[in-house]
């Protein structure tokens, strides 16, 4: 079984791990965009999600030989673990729902501010959980301090949404006021010219083309699934923490601690499972005024599925690089992966044109949050100890 144990390789996986968890949100806003029904975007990601959980179990968690202090994954199926089971299970219950959160509060608040407001309060409770979980074996004098980075970088974070949606409103008064529509080119055979990032004919054509409509909605229920989801995601670590190193003695003696591989395996199967029973609930029961679909919709709409596929892939290697660096440099540390918002900030302006046209105002507060952000994942990783096996 193939194991990380040196500090270096822990936070390569850190950072492997921080490009793939701030890549995947921006698919699915990609699809939603496209006016992809939510439900089946997120059963396309759950399959694949849970596809990479076996394959680095049967692959990474079989590799050399099993002893009785490390057996390997197939060993661990059929021992007494079940504790430790149901931590992880119970961890991947959180990380779904707070996945599915988060789906919905990117269209109301954008790819960024949720990501960011999310992960930081990720950060602020479950690091602080994970730090007295590992022993303390992260220099508590480095770790809360970049605790405190990223409480700042929520505040930032709020006041990003709230400048934002200021800005939108006033562009959007401005052309009710003004009567313009999309800029159309001179003749009348010739297709509408595509509206440029930033104005209120792109704003108008973004709500006519996406899934879920938030013109004229309360922004506010963004936030609340933004914080939902940060307390969801809170939970999951440490839950996987004590399903992989049992702090509380919960295993009988003699039983050893599920490795990280079989803890994910059942990690990611309770939050498939969980997924599809929801999402398959909200195929016929929708949320937010979603239009009604069925399985046989879901299974006959291939456009975008690549896509969605793909986000599940990259979402399932970067959990399972934040869990073999946690594993080796305590998992308080790899929380310095929730500076996603790093990534998903550039996919957010280069792809979907956030922030364009905004107010000066708007711009100094997203650049003090992600300025407090890149200090944050400095010291998080700074302070990286080594578990001691």
């Amino acid at each position: 079984m193939y194991m990380i144990e040196s500090k270096g390789g822990a936070i390569g996986c850190m950072l492997l791990s921080l490009v793939c968890l701030g890549t995947w949100p921006a698919l699915l806003t990609l699809l939603e965009r496209r006016g992809r029904l939510p439900q089946h975007t997120y059963l396309d990601y759950s399959i694949t999600n849970f596809l990479i959980a076996i394959l680095i179990a049967l692959t990474l968690g079989e590799f050399g030989p099993s002893t009785v202090e490390k057996p390997d994954f197939i060993t661990q199926l059929s021992q007494d673990n079940w504790p430790s089971v149901l931590f992880a299970m119970s961890g991947g219950i959180f990380l779904c729902l707070g996945n599915l959160a988060c789906q919905y509060a990117f269209a109301y608040v954008g790819l960024s501010v949720s990501v960011v407001m999310s992960s930081s309060i990720t950060v602020v409770l479950g690091t602080t959980i994970n730090y007295f979980l590992d022993g303390k074996i992260n220099k508590a004098e480095i770790l809360f301090p970049g605790v405190g980075c990223f409480l700042v970088a929520v505040l930032l974070g709020a006041l990003v949404h709230h400048s934002n949606s200021e800005d939108n409103t006033v562009k959007l008064d401005k052309a009710a006021a003004t009567e313009t529509g999309f800029p159309v080119s001179e003749g009348s055979n010739k297709s509408p010219e595509k509206p440029r990032f930033g104005t209120a004919s792109f704003l108008i054509d973004l709500e006519n083309k996406r899934s879920i409509k938030v013109l004229g909605k309360n922004a506010f229920l963004g936030l609340i699934l933004t914080i939902f989801a940060g307390i969801c995601y809170s939970i999951f670590s440490p839950a996987f923490n004590l399903a992989s190193n049992d702090q509380w003695n919960t295993l009988k003696p003699g039983v050893p601690h599920l490795t990280v591989y079989t803890a994910f395996f059942y990690f990611s199967l309770s939050c498939f499972v969980v997924a599809v029973t929801l999402n398959v609930w909200f195929l016929y029961r929708p949320a937010l005024d979603l239009p009604k679909s069925s399985l046989n919709k879901y299974i006959s709409n291939w456009e975008g599925r690549g896509w969605a596929m793909l986000a599940g892939i990259i979402c399932g290697v970067g959990n399972g690089l934040q869990f073999m660096g946690g594993q080796a440099a305590g998992y308080a540390a790899a929380d310095a992966v929730q500076a996603l918002p790093l990534v998903s900030t550039f996919w957010g302006i280069v792809l979907f044109g956030e922030y364009r046209k905004s107010s000066s105002r708007t711009y100094t507060y997203l650049a003090g949050m992600l300025i407090m952000f890149a200090i944050a994942v400095g010291v998080l990783m700074a302070s990286a100890g080594q578990r001691k096996h």
